[in-house]
């Protein structure tokens, strides 16, 4: 008799990266809470911009943003627990502000050919921070840039041109990067894509193909090296150091990965776009599992929530390209842009806030574990620092998914001030600033406990047959 948990099931590939902006629940939200001034406005917007998933038509308009808070056009505020992933400073941090402000008035474009000192502070200090000897940088406007830079790179270096890369997986939005992307939402209708690129299952224990149970034996690590041995001719192995809903691999499964891309020869890039600088307790979160990538992708917070700005970090021997071209953007030592992901860099530190994110994520998360003990709704919690998750079953013993309870959970959370983002269908993604206080970081929970009471309380369950 197998007693393993069984798979989620009612599994939509469709509901992954985000909450989808066709839902009926987001119409009804919208007719209730947005004013006839703020629905002209979101109509003005749908009408000069491409429609697609997960972005327009909008759910609402922001008029400001401060700290770990902000604020729509009608005046209310709202904690963003989801913010992007741009806020580890928070929204408009006084230091970075400044700091653009005083790079503005001297150097505000570098074009290409030239450098500047901003770009060059911004490299260095990225140099010095990251592990190992990942000491060579590149800069680029946004994160999916920086992966099809790494990409190209790791065929250039190695000469060879698969990747594997996991299921699920996140690594931007560009034909390249959906191409080693695992999302059906991005890559579904798009092909044909990026040849060579070869998915394998991510290191999910609830509903992986290698049926691990309640915790992963990392059978999924060592299919990876299965893959490598048998195609032979693999470039790099590409994956999320942690996915951002988060899904936390267990502590060896880097480890065996980075001895099997040594062993035969493949290159290893970390994606942490979302979650380096602080978030998951550590100012990267490949720190927690005690290796170093060959290549290691930052994006989204590097330009203090302000600037699109990212950076590939790679070891000192993949300089190597020099009579190539892997990035040659436009902004690629964009003064103003670095100036702000210098002070980023800076408040990260003094403000020490991966320590501050470590502690407070370690309250927040026993705070999820005793909210699962009072909750029938609420399945599996996780946390690594201020990158948490909570995840709403409709039945946790048969593991079905309560997409439609995580829907009534984020609109009511939004009618009392708290923004969040739903991944998968039924994982509450919270991510705050990193600034965040206590303080607020209670209030948000005792909002978002209330909402689940509610809606447990709208939704009872079944009785059980043979009783009264």
């Amino acid at each position: 008799m197998n007693d393993s948990p069984k798979p989620v099931q009612n599994l939509d590939p469709f509901r992954s990266e985000g909450d989808v902006n066709l839902s009926p629940r987001r119409r009804a939200w919208a007719a209730e809470n947005i004013s006839p001034a703020t629905q002209r406005m979101l109509a003005e917007d749908a009408r000069y911009f491409l429609h697609q998933s997960l972005s327009t038509p909008c759910l609402n308009a922001l008029g400001s943003c401060q700290g770990a808070w902000i604020k729509d056009v009608e005046g209310r505020r709202y904690l963003d627990f989801h913010g992007n992933n741009v806020h580890q400073v928070g929204f408009g941090h006084p230091r970075v502000i400044a700091a653009i402000k005083e790079q503005l008035d001297t150097l505000s474009f570098c074009t290409r050919r030239y450098t500047c000192e901003p770009a060059i502070a911004l490299a260095k200090k990225l140099s010095g921070i990251a592990p190992g000897d990942l000491n060579r940088v590149l800069f680029v406007p946004g994160g999916t840039s920086a992966v099809g830079v790494a990409l190209k790179l790791a065929r250039i270096a190695t000469g060879r041109f698969k990747f594997i890369s996991m299921w699920d997986s996140f690594h931007g939005a560009s034909l390249d990067a959906i191409s080693v992307g695992g999302e059906a939402l991005f890559r579904s209708g798009m092909g044909p894509l990026l040849s060579g690129c070869e998915h394998v299952p991510p290191p999910v224990h609830r509903h992986c193909p290698f049926r691990c149970g309640d915790a992963c034996n990392l059978a999924c690590a060592d299919y990876i090296e299965y893959v490598l041995e048998k195609e032979g001719d693999v470039a790099a192995v590409i994956g999320e150091t942690v996915r951002s809903t988060p899904f936390i691999p267990p502590p060896d499964y880097w480890k065996r990965i980075r001895a099997a891309c040594d062993k035969h020869g493949a290159l290893l890039i970390l994606d942490e776009i979302p979650i380096a600088l602080g978030r998951t307790g550590r100012m990267f979160a490949c720190e927690h599992y005690g290796i170093v990538p060959d290549m290691l992708v930052l994006g989204k917070g590097l330009g203090g929530g302000i600037f699109p700005l990212a950076a590939l970090i790679a070891r000192e021997g993949l300089n190597l390209a020099a009579e190539r071209a892997l990035g040659h953007y436009t902004h690629e030592k964009n003064p103003v842009a670095c100036a702000a992901g210098l002070a980023t860099l800076q408040v990260i530190e003094e403000e020490k806030l991966p320590e501050r994110a470590r502690r407070l994520g370690n309250r927040a998360l026993d705070r999820m574990r005793a909210m699962a003990e009072r909750h029938r709704l609420i399945g599996e919690v996780r946390g690594l620092g201020l990158l948490m998750g909570m995840e709403l079953l409709r039945d946790k013993k048969a593991r079905s998914r309560g997409s439609d309870e995580a829907e009534k959970v984020m609109y009511g959370a939004l009618r009392r001030g708290l923004n969040f983002k739903i991944t998968m269908g039924n994982l509450l993604t919270l991510t705050p600033a990193l600034t965040i206080s206590q303080t607020e970081l209670d209030q948000a929970f005792d909002i978002l406990e209330g909402c689940i009471s509610e809606v447990e309380a709208a939704v009872r369950p079944a009785p059980v047959r043979g009783r009264a």
